[in-house]
């Protein structure tokens, strides 16, 4: 059975000259347009997105796990890759190694405004005083910081443990110069303290929580009473955060929404964690998230009075090279 077409008339006729121009230039103006969404679609999917986490960095790396933020952030347009940091995070912090960084502690936050580093806080996470302290042997004749004098003290310098140690012992009228300090990292720490070489240690969880679930320690101090309240912040490079002011607010609310889950679900979160802290028991990852708040807040400028009583005295013990300012940080705020 033969098919008939309706017969085009001349206007409408390919073959008619007029019409054959007009035709070629709507596929050329076609091509050249989708060309154009083409090279606007590659363009935009070729935006990267690096994130910095580390194992203390509770909330990125549950972020991470579930692929929420991922997709949401594929949705604005960005592919995102995680980069886990197990040294040199000074180094990434202070020469832009990532777009996203991982949180730290508040002490540490002030090394790299020392070394001018271009970075913009943009979240906190509120105070959580009891996230360290210093410990010494149950059997120990220290039950106070006072007995400190005289006596060799392990601390990883420069850490909010560090500020911890020196805050805790111009309250009862000693200095450094009373004490036998050691500057040792967690390991070499952990290993002189258990084998009797140090007499007191002064440190963070999750490490606190083990050793304390492990027995046979003593807390003679925490950073309670004003000793060392212990805030984390959330830092992104500065070209980054003034480029794409979306991302922070995304960042800020899923990080605030995490935070908000972990202390609603400390069993399931424990679950999560232990794994990725490296193995640990969920029971320490339960104990150490306790003492965690995961209250993630606005960064505001006048609430950075901690931050620079850290700054003033870690310029006084001589562990910052310059007098700091905290006033002088780029700040991103959602509200």
């Amino acid at each position: 059975m033969k098919t008939s077409f309706p017969a085009l008339a001349p206007a409408q006729c390919p073959s008619a000259p007029g019409s054959r121009r007009a035709a070629l230039k709507a596929l050329s103006t076609g091509l050249a347009v989708a060309g154009l969404l083409s090279t606007t679609r590659l363009a935009w999917a070729a935006e990267k997105l690096r994130i910095g986490f580390q194992t203390s960095s509770t909330l990125l790396i549950l972020l991470k796990r579930n692929g929420v933020l991922d997709k949401k952030l594929a949705d604005l347009g960005f592919e995102v890759s995680w980069h886990e940091l197990s040294s040199g995070l000074l180094t990434t912090l202070n020469t832009g190694g990532v777009d996203i960084h991982a949180d730290v502690a508040d002490a540490f936050a002030l090394f790299t405004q020392a070394a001018g580093a271009p970075l913009t806080y943009y979240a906190k996470e509120n105070a959580a005083p009891t996230a360290q302290a210093i410990v010494v042997p149950e059997n120990s004749s220290i039950k106070t910081v006072a007995d400190l004098r005289g006596r060799k003290v392990a601390v990883m310098k420069g850490t909010g443990s560090n500020f911890l140690l020196l805050n805790a012992l111009k309250k009862v009228g000693l200095s450094t110069q009373d004490i036998d300090i050691r500057y040792l990292e967690a390991p070499a720490a952990q290993a002189a303290f258990a084998g009797g070489s140090v007499d007191a240690w002064v440190i963070w969880d999750p490490v606190l929580a083990t050793v304390q679930r492990q027995g046979k320690v003593r807390a003679i101090a925490s950073g309670e009473n004003g000793n060392a309240p212990y805030y984390r912040f959330f830092m992104a490079n500065t070209a980054f955060a003034d480029k794409h002011p979306e991302v922070l607010a995304l960042l800020f609310k899923e990080l605030r929404e995490v935070g908000q889950w972990v202390k609603a679900n400390p069993k399931a979160a424990a679950d999560i964690l232990g794994p990725a802290w490296g193995h640990v028991d969920p029971a320490i990852v339960e104990l150490a998230n306790q003492r965690r708040s995961y209250d993630i807040v606005p960064v505001r400028r006048n609430e950075l009075a901690e931050q620079q009583r850290i700054a003033d005295t870690f310029f006084e013990a001589g562990l910052i090279p310059r007098k700091l300012s905290t006033q002088d940080i780029s700040i991103w705020s959602a509200s």
